[in-house]
């Protein structure tokens, strides 16, 4: 299991992580997604840690609290949902093209 930690600052990095994570616990991976495009950091992260009672102590020590200038949002991360292939580029369920031939 691992912990979503929300509203980081963009200039966060996993040693920023690591080191605020570490104090009396076990961090074994920081996972910090990034902008396809930009590259930018997107403003969240996932921690794993050592044990389950380890990240609860994360989460009641840091919910909440004030990190390089955000409030820190951090809970239990869910698991990720699968998306089918076939949900991808469905935007505007093709009424386009029918509304477009009104004028």
């Amino acid at each position: 299991m691992s912990i979503y930690v929300g509203n980081l600052s963009y200039q966060v990095t996993e040693e920023d992580f690591k080191q605020a994570f570490a104090e009396d616990k076990t961090v074994n991976r920081v996972q910090l997604p990034t902008d396809r495009e930009t590259g930018r950091p997107r403003g969240f992260a996932f921690v794993e840690m050592e044990s389950d009672t380890q990240e609860q102590a994360a989460i009641d020590a840091l919910d909440g609290a004030e990190w390089m200038g955000r409030d820190l949002k951090v809970n239990k991360a869910k698991p990720r949902e699968e998306r089918s292939s076939s949900s991808r580029g469905s935007w505007g369920g093709g009424n386009a093209r029918r509304n477009n031939n009104r004028y």
